[in-house]
């Protein structure tokens, strides 16, 4: 880069299309508020078909992905498929917008195959946005390791060598870079999955949403198996037949794998009268069917991913001003605190008794949403992540000024001097 230039940055990302992946979102508008050029590629996925756009100075490519659903191979068509897609996309953007940096969140860990081509043509920076950990979400998936495992393992492995700085999304994510990834702390941000305030917006609630009934409990996430839909049906089973509550729906936010098996589920223990499903929806009946809710949920199953992992939605009904239930993991935890009810990890019994306590207490919701809002506004939000992202980008840049400074300082007898270590 020369002067003065403007920095330009390339985010690939596959798990969800942009902007509905709110953390990618919120990074891509906020590096370009400080004067980054930003450009994403990302999945299609239905109601982000567009195959280019421009959202708030973000400038948006997409590509057709064929989604994997439940097969260990179906998985190795999806990842094949995109990584040509992905590599075909970053040529198309050098060409037009140009970029200085790769920004790759995973998963999966193979996005840094297309940061090493551009690494090695262009000199390219690459910064690795570590979401997920995916070993351990491999092993939540198919119950084993073996050789898929391993081979994860070192796709880890290869993406934080490469990589000039790592984003965390918590400590624990930050504790596996620098042990098992073996970065260098100082290479290594924890920039949390915060909500923008701005964009959580605190309304009335809509009786309607209520389907009838007197209480509304939220959910919204992916449905896989990892994220627990069955125990919450299960949950929903017993405060129904065994609590004897009826007062209370379910909304179901959020689409995935698991889906028709979680409906199905559903008829079979006699409560799909109390769901409504509604799979992915825009941001505006999003919010409104969140701040129409009592009480939200988080069915997690107890496993090492989940346990490590900082979830967004605890985060989002937190900035809503909603009391939390969720089965007791740490990350869990240490995100919600007082704002959350915790629950025997996979005891759907206990997980009913309490949503029904917090049904049954209004006070008691209340000054649980009130701590989990107070935790948003004072360490939580995204205001607080930004500036960590930005930090993260001034090392990447810092990393690249030392680079290019080793490659023109003439050694000893005259000869260039390689680029210096990480």
């Amino acid at each position: 880069m020369t002067a003065g230039a403007k920095r330009r940055v390339l985010i690939i990302v596959e798990n969800l299309p942009v902007p509905f992946d709110r953390r990618v979102f919120a990074e891509a508008t906020s590096l370009v508020e400080a004067g980054y050029d930003v450009s994403v590629i990302s999945p299609m996925l239905r109601g982000y078909d567009a195959a280019r756009e421009t959202i708030d100075g973000v400038h948006i490519y997409r590509h057709k992905l064929t989604e994997a659903g439940n097969s260990r191979f179906g998985y190795l068509r999806e990842y094949a498929g995109a990584l040509a897609s992905q590599i075909r996309l970053a040529f198309r953007v050098k060409k037009e917008r140009g970029f200085d940096v790769i920004h790759a969140c995973n998963p999966p860990d193979l996005i840094f195959i297309v940061a090493l081509i551009f690494k090695a043509l262009f000199g390219v920076r690459f910064v690795f946005d570590h979401h997920d950990l995916c070993p351990e979400l491999f092993e939540a998936k198919f119950g084993r390791r073996g050789i898929l495992h391993r081979a994860m393992l070192l796709l880890e492995r290869a993406t934080f060598a490469l990589a000039d700085v790592s984003i965390a999304t918590n400590e624990s994510y930050r504790d596996i870079a620098i042990a098992r990834g073996r970065m260098r702390p100082d290479r290594v941000f924890v920039v949390r999955s915060g909500p923008r305030l701005d964009r959580m917006a605190i309304g009335a609630a809509d009786p309607a949403l209520k389907a009838g009934r007197k209480f509304l409990i939220g959910y919204v996430g992916v449905i896989g198996k990892q994220e627990g839909l069955d125990l919450l049906v299960g949950a929903v089973a017993h405060l129904v037949n065994q609590i004897g509550r009826k007062d209370a729906h379910f909304a179901i936010i959020g689409d995935g794998p698991e889906l028709p098996a979680i409906r199905a589920l559903a008829e079979r223990k006699g409560v799909a009268p109390y769901f409504t499903f509604y799979g992915r929806v825009p941001d505006d009946l999003f919010l409104s069917l969140l701040n129409a809710a009592d009480v939200c949920v988080n069915a997690d199953r107890c496993c090492a991913m989940n346990d490590k992992s900082t979830m967004n939605k605890i985060l989002e009904y937190m900035a809503l001003g909603k009391p939390i239930v969720q089965f007791d993991l740490t990350e869990g935890r240490r995100s919600a605190g007082g704002a959350s009810l915790y629950a025997r990890p996979d005891n759907v019994a206990d997980f009913a008794m309490k949503i029904d306590m917090l049904l049954g207490d209004p006070a008691l919701r209340r000054d649980m949403g009130a701590i989990g809002r107070e935790r948003i506004i004072r360490e939580f939000s995204w205001s607080h992540s930004a500036p960590v992202l930005l930090r993260a980008y001034e090392k990447a840049f810092e990393r690249a000024k030392i680079g290019a400074a080793s490659a023109r300082r003439p050694a000893a007898g005259g000869a260039a001097r390689s680029a210096a270590p990480s």
